[in-house]
Order: C-alpha cells, then sequence, then structure tokens
C-alpha cells in the first residue's frame, strides 16, 4: 500500500498507484494456531535473544507503480520498533543495497519512505533487526511521474520524459520497432508488443539520464504483459554537454586469462581515467562508447567470466559507458540471433538505439546475425527489423546537417588494400553495407566507427562519409603484453582507443596508445636491422614453418630502406621525410609490421605451440616506405593528420628492432 506525505506536492510527482487489475504476489508463512482476540494494536518489541526473526502474513505488491519520496506500506505480522527495511536489486543490475529506516510500524505493517536512489527495477525485500535479517519477499518498482495518462487504443506502453518536474517535448522513445516523439507535455505513446522487453529514450541534447555505477539509465524494463497498458517514464537532467568527448574503446575480450584482468586495470584502465579527468579538467563533459567483443563467450562457463564480471571492471571507469554488442557478446548455449542476445538485454540492456549528444547524433547497432547453429558462426549483417527501426529513427533528425555517429561492432569496409601504382580498394564487409550507406546518405557528415579486425584503419568513402576501424584495447587478444610486455594489434598498432571530441559540431578525433603520450601518433623501423631469423627470436622451435611467419622479413634486407607505421594515417594525411636537407621519395605500401612478428608469432613458435591463424600479423596500408643513401643516415620524419597537427621522428640509424621501441 502507498501513503503520499503530507509535504510531498503534485508538482512534484503524481500520486504513484498499484496498477488495476494485477494480482499481488503474496509470501506467507504458515499461520500458528489462533492465538485469539488480539491484546494490543502494538508491535512486537525486540528482546534482544537469539529467536529467529520472522514476519507472517506477509503481502507484497507483484508489481508497483510509485514516486521517489512517497511512503511504501508492508502488510505483514511481527515488524519491531527500529526495523530497518533493505532494497536489494535482483541480479541484473549492479545497483548497490538500499537500507532504509521504517518510519512506521503497526503490529500489522511497517512504513518506510522510498529513497531517493531507487530506480525503475526489480528488488528483493530484506527486513533488518539488529544483525537479523529476512526475506520478505520481491516487487518491481515503477518510478512514475503521472500515473494520470489517459490510454489509447492500440497503444500498451505510455509515459511522460520529464526534467526537474516539467515534461519534455519533441524527445524520441522506442521500444526498438515503433519510434515515436512526446507530445508539448513531454508525453509518448507506443503500440508496443514488448518483445524486447525494454523500452528507451533517445536522450536529447544537453540532457543526461541517471547512470547505474558505468551504465547510463536510458531504457527502463517493462514487466507487464503484452496487451497491459503499462507506464515507462524517463527522468533527465539537464547539462551543457555540446563541448563534449567519447572514447571509444574497442574489442576487449575479458576472459580471465592471459593475465588479460591485471592488464586492463593496470595499462588501460589507468590510462584511460587519466585522459577522461585532462578533458574533465577543461570543462568538457565525458562519456565512453564500447564497440563490441567486450567479453569472450568461449569463456563464459569454462572460466566463469562473463558480462556480469565486464561490467564490474568498467564500473571503475571514470564515465557513462555505452555499449555495443560484438559476436563474442552473444550466449553460446543457445541458437538464433534474437535468442543469443538474451544475456547482454537482461546485463547491459538494449542491442541497439540511439542517443544525442550536444550536436551530434548517435546511433548505436548491432551488425552481428548472431545463428550458432554450427559452433558460434554468424553473419554480418543489419536484420531487416534493425534496419527499419534505423530509418525510423534517422527520419525524425528533420536537420540533414546534423553530424551522425553509427558504432558498431563489425566494419563496415574490409581492410584497404594498395596494388604497385599505390591506389588504395577495399571491399564492403556487410551482406548490407550498401543499404546502410544508402540509409546514411542523407546526411551531411556521417562517421562510423567499428571494432572486430584487432588493427586500426580510416576509409573516406566520400565527402560525407567516413570509417574509423579502431584498435582494440586488448591489442592481440592480451597476448603480446602478456609474452613481449607489450600491446601491440595485428598491424603493429599499439592497445589503444581513439578520443572523439565534438565541440558543437566541429569534429576532431585522435588514436590514443595505452601507456604513451598522445602525439604517439607512428613507429619507424630501420629495415637494415629487421631481419627475423629463427635463431634470434625462436631458437628453441623445432617446426620448418618459420619463413612463413617471418614472411617479408625471413631474409636480411640491405637496401637502406625504413619503414614508418601510421597507425590512424587516412588519405587526408601527408608523410615527409628529409635526409640531411634533402627531401626522399615515399611510398605507402601494403605489408606486415615487423615488431608484431616477434611479439606474437615468434614468441609462441619459441614454446613450439601454432600461432593462432586469426591473431598472426596482417597486412596493413597504413605503412610507408623511404629509400635513404646510406645506411648510418639520420632521417627528419614529419607527419601531418588532417586536422595540421604535426608529428615528428629524429630517426638516428642505425635502430634497433626492440620489443619496447618507439
Amino acid at each position: 500500500m502507498l501513503k503520499k506525505k503530507d509535504n510531498f506536492t503534485r508538482r512534484a510527482f503524481i500520486h504513484g498507484t498499484i496498477v488495476t487489475g494485477l494480482g499481488l504476489t503474496l509470501i506467507s508463512c504458515k499461520k500458528p494456531a489462533d492465538p485469539g482476540p488480539s491484546k494490543s494494536d502494538e508491535p512486537v518489541k525486540p528482546d534482544g535473544n537469539d529467536e529467529p526473526l520472522k514476519i507472517t502474513d506477509i503481502s507484497i505488491p507483484f508489481i508497483v507503480d510509485v514516486s521517489k519520496g512517497m511512503e511504501f506500506e508492508i502488510t505483514g505480522r511481527g515488524f519491531a520498533l527500529y526495523d530497518e527495511i533493505m532494497f536489494q536489486p535482483v541480479a541484473g543490475g549492479s545497483q548497490a543495497r538500499i537500507t532504509v529506516p521504517t518510519t512506521n510500524i503497526t503490529a500489522n505493517s511497517a512504513v518506510v519512505m522510498l529513497p531517493l536512489e531507487l530506480v525503475s527495477a526489480r528488488y528483493e525485500i530484506h527486513v533488518k533487526r539488529g544483525a537479523k535479517t529476512s526475506l520478505l519477499g520481491a516487487t518491481t518498482f515503477n518510478l512514475v511521474f503521472n500515473a494520470n495518462i489517459p490510454n489509447r487504443a492500440g497503444m500498451t506502453v505510455k509515459g511522460t520524459v520529464h526534467a526537474a518536474g516539467v515534461g519534455i517535448a519533441n524527445v524520441v522513445v522506442s521500444d526498438g520497432y515503433a519510434v515515436t516523439k512526446t507530445d508539448e507535455h513531454g508525453i509518448y505513446y507506443l503500440p508496443s508488443a514488448k518483445k524486447n522487453n525494454y523500452v528507451f529514450v533517445s536522450i536529447p541534447a544537453n540532457y543526461e539520464v541517471a547512470n547505474d555505477k558505468s551504465l547510463p539509465l536510458f531504457f527502463n524494463r517493462l514487466n507487464r504483459a503484452e496487451h497491459v497498458v503499462e507506464i515507462s517514464d524517463f527522468e533527465l537532467t539537464p547539462v551543457n554537454n555540446d563541448n563534449h568527448v567519447v572514447m571509444i574503446l574497442g574489442d576487449m575480450h575479458l576472459a580471465n586469462r592471459n593475465q588479460d584482468i591485471n592488464q586492463f586495470q593496470s595499462g588501460f584502465l589507468a590510462d584511460v581515467n587519466n585522459a577522461i579527468q585532462n578533458h574533465k579538467n577543461k570543462g568538457k563533459k565525458v562519456y565512453a562508447l564500447t564497440l563490441g567483443d567486450m567479453t569472450w563467450e568461449t569463456y563464459w562457463q569454462s572460466n566463469n567470466y562473463g558480462l556480469p564480471d565486464y561490467l564490474q571492471e568498467m564500473n571503475k571507469i571514470n564515465a557513462p559507458v555505452f555499449n555495443t554488442m560484438g559476436n563474442h557478446d552473444n550466449n553460446p548455449a543457445v541458437s538464433g540471433d534474437w535468442e543469443t542476445a538474451d544475456r547482454f538485454r537482461a546485463i547491459i540492456g538494449p542491442t541497439y538505439y540511439s542517443f544525442n549528444i550536444g550536436k551530434v547524433h548517435y546511433v548505436v547497432l548491432d551488425n552481428v546475425e548472431y545463428l550458432n547453429t554450427n559452433n558460434r558462426n554468424y553473419n554480418g549483417t543489419i536484420v531487416a527489423d534493425q534496419m527499419a527501426w534505423l530509418r525510423k529513427d534517422l527520419d525524425m533528425i528533420t536537420d540533414k546537417s546534423t553530424p551522425i555517429v553509427v558504432a558498431m561492432h563489425i566494419q563496415l569496409f574490409s581492410n584497404p588494400v594498395i596494388d604497385n601504382a599505390g591506389n588504395e580498394s577495399r571491399n564492403l564487409r556487410l551482406s548490407n553495407s550498401q543499404e546502410l550507406i544508402d540509409v546514411l546518405s542523407a546526411f551531411d557528415t556521417v562517421h562510423i566507427f567499428t571494432g572486430h579486425t584487432h588493427m586500426n584503419y580510416n576509409t573516406r568513402y566520400s565527402p560525407s562519409l567516413m570509417e574509423h576501424n579502431i584498435g582494440a584495447v586488448c591489442a592481440t587478444w592480451w597476448w603480446t603484453g602478456r609474452l613481449s610486455d607489450n600491446q601491440i594489434c595485428k598491424d603493429g598498432t599499439p592497445g589503444g582507443y581513439e578520443i572523439w571530441e565534438a565541440d558543437g559540431r566541429n569534429l576532431k578525433w585522435t588514436y590514443k596508445s595505452i601507456g604513451y603520450d598522445q602525439d604517439y601518433q607512428f613507429r619507424t623501423y630501420d629495415l637494415n636491422n629487421v631481419h627475423l631469423s629463427k635463431d634470434k627470436y625462436a631458437p628453441a622451435y623445432t617446426g620448418t614453418a618459420w619463413n612463413t611467419y617471418a614472411a617479408e622479413y625471413a631474409n636480411p634486407n640491405q637496401h637502406n630502406e625504413v619503414l614508418i607505421n601510421i597507425w590512424n594515417y587516412d588519405t587526408d594525411w601527408t608523410v615527409e621525410v628529409m635526409e640531411e636537407g634533402v627531401p626522399l621519395p615515399v611510398t605507402r605500401v601494403h605489408t606486415r609490421d615487423p615488431l608484431h612478428i616477434i611479439s606474437y608469432s615468434a614468441r609462441r613458435l619459441n614454446t613450439n605451440n601454432v600461432p593462432t591463424a586469426d591473431f598472426v600479423t596482417a597486412p596493413s596500408a597504413h605503412l610507408f616506405k623511404v629509400k635513404a643513401s646510406s645506411p648510418i643516415s639520420t632521417l627528419e620524419i614529419k607527419v601531418t593528420d588532417c586536422f595540421g597537427r604535426v608529428y615528428t621522428e629524429r630517426m638516428v640509424r642505425p635502430k634497433e628492432l626492440e620489443y619496447h621501441m618507439k
């Protein structure tokens, strides 16, 4: 039962009600023998004995619409003076347990004031008396702003988007299928079939939602049957986030193996939190956005490490984290694309959604059709229902000059290649890449962020569309960090993340290598000293495949060539090399990074293990060669990015190939 405090005004919250037509979940202990007429209407007095804490005749509603600050009555016999009530979130969230004192105790009930920390979620309710506790039951609290919104035919979900006691107009709300906007009072209606069992708000510009530790609470669970109308509200907080930063985080593959947790905590977490604080100190709002494969479903069971454990680590990031689903974040115990996303939906939230920060519209997509009909097989595609939702979401944006950022796991374009004439080419990676391009073509500025490859490359498809395939936080699945004490992706990119900056519609991005300054943007090799011999790098290897892995570096190269790996290069960058004041011709090449070969494949071969095929060094197109006139000349290397920022190195040669080289 709900009560209203005398000082609780209608302006702050409209009185919450228990939805009619819903029964109560009754949790009752066996009644004692009839005690006869009650001697008093007083509560039990705590006597300090060791008798178990026992409450009988308990009645708790299964679902209840409430407002923060309202009184909540639990019916039951046996409550005592000074009892406390504990609200424990049911598994699936990471909210902390909330303990509140009782405000009134009778022989038949206990009353508490609902705490301000309460969110819309399911809670176990416990009574606490001294050191003793007892489970009373559970209920789903649904926080409501206005319980008196009239029903509409065919509409099964309704609610209000509000801030500071006022409804907000023109806010987009969706269940992943239907998409609508709030009216002038902040009220919305959805004809939802409740398939996803949630509804989400596309957070409007210059507002934020509350966070459950690292998780932004932009969605609410739906708890009632498909045909039953329910209220789902969203409370927002006004902020100024026109000038903001997003940390774009590629594959993490946390699985409690390869010393990954230690590397994650001591390397990545320390680095990203330092970057976050630096930007906060400049007065910017900071967020984070993952690109999928945060976990590794192969090890969910065998290593007892999955999505809940990932959340525990991400709660240590000092910014709200929006999540994207990857192929390795699907449930391997079931089959079917919708079915295998069940754990992600239950623990993380929606698998696709949108939100706005400042002047930028962000869209998160799940472009993995995870079938799991044959050993975790999947397709790279955006399924029809999701593509239909995307069209509706983008149709809500009338200003087509609005910058659009799309985050998804599998890349839109394949890793580009370079022919002998220096021309770049690439293929479409998704089965419906072109359809996605067409859907986005109405907008002037589109940036797509992807992961999956454990490489780093940029593709300028057109003046309006650019893909950023971001290097992995885990680099080579944490292997090079464990084996060689460095973090190197398959293309030689240091393990790291992208820092995305938006000041209004002025956009800027930088790849941040973990453990290095932000201006560390390339690495140079003196190829005269890059001869990858088995005797030097894998002396214990007894097999015959060394040259296959050493590839183009299996034989000595004494041609005075220098290789430059510029991991965040795109075609608007320039590369200049001077030798004693004379410019050298620079040639873009498609080749392998030698540091990665010795950091992963050679280390594995040296213990006579076969390097995992997906983890071995891959050719990439962000490498450049120059030919010097001497093996000992010093080169001045200047790299200028697309924003005019200049990065330099004075390369003193000879330069040795080393595991910790820059």
